[in-house]
Parts: structure tokens; C-alpha cells; sequence
């Protein structure tokens, strides 16, 4: 499994985007960036996607000022040159309907707060072995 992907942990928590950090790094991923919320994370998704290296995967959570995750996978998943960066919404948001408009709208996974490094390892698994076999 390659461990250089390029990730962009995004939440308003800086606690958060540190266990996300905390987590990787653990699990061999170090090409990390962050993004406070969700006007941010798109800023630089599309600065990325500029300088033509886009993000592999944006872990990404749902509640955030300004612009939320969901409105942030809409916005990529209806911009061609951004319509194949991988999400995976991380939210403290259990409940099945959200989960379902979630994957709806284009993210690959769904990881629920809190979280342990093997989970994230297991979810980025099984996105990159989709991508494979796409």
C-alpha cells in the first residue's frame, strides 16, 4: 500500500485535525496538510489541483463554519478537474440518514468520532483498493 498519499485533514477542531495527524502518522501517512473549515479546505483543493498535484484523500467533517464538509464534496464532485479526490467524512453524526446523504454526495467513506488509527487504516484499504479495481 502506497503511504505517499497526499491527505488534507479538514475540521474546526484543531484537537481533531491533531488525533487525525496523530493517527496517520502512525499508520505511515506524512504528507498531511490541514484546513480549519470548509471555505479553507476548498481553497486548497483547488490550489493543489493548480499547481497539478491534487489531494489523493480529504478526511473532511461535516459541522464546520463558513462552509461545510457536504458542501464542500458537492463543489468538487460537480468540478471536473476535482471530481475524483477521495472524501471520507469523519463526523460525530451517527444517524443512518446522515451517513446515507453523505455517501449520496459523493464521499468513499464514513468514519465516526472517535476513531482509532486501525479504522482509518481499514477505511483508506479499502478506498484504495476500489480505485484498483476501478
Amino acid at each position: 500500500m502506497s503511504k505517499s498519499l497526499k491527505i488534507l485533514l479538514v475540521d474546526d477542531f484543531e484537537m481533531v485535525r491533531a488525533l487525525l495527524r496523530q493517527s496517520l502518522l502512525q499508520i505511515g501517512y506524512d504528507n498531511l496538510t490541514e484546513a480549519a473549515n470548509g471555505q479553507e479546505a476548498l481553497e486548497k483543493i483547488k490550489n493543489s489541483q493548480a499547481s497539478g498535484e491534487n489531494y489523493d484523500l480529504v478526511f473532511i467533517d461535516w459541522n464546520m463554519p463558513i462552509m461545510n464538509g457536504l458542501e464542500v464534496v458537492k463543489a468538487c464532485k460537480a468540478t471536473a478537474e476535482l471530481e475524483n479526490i477521495r472524501f471520507i467524512m469523519v463526523s460525530a453524526e451517527q444517524d443512518q440518514k446522515n451517513i446515507v446523504t453523505a455517501l449520496k454526495s459523493g464521499v468513499s467513506d464514513y468514519v465516526t468520532k472517535p476513531f482509532s488509527p486501525k479504522s482509518l487504516a481499514l477505511k483508506i484499504e479499502r478506498i484504495l483498493e476500489r480505485k484498483t479495481a476501478a
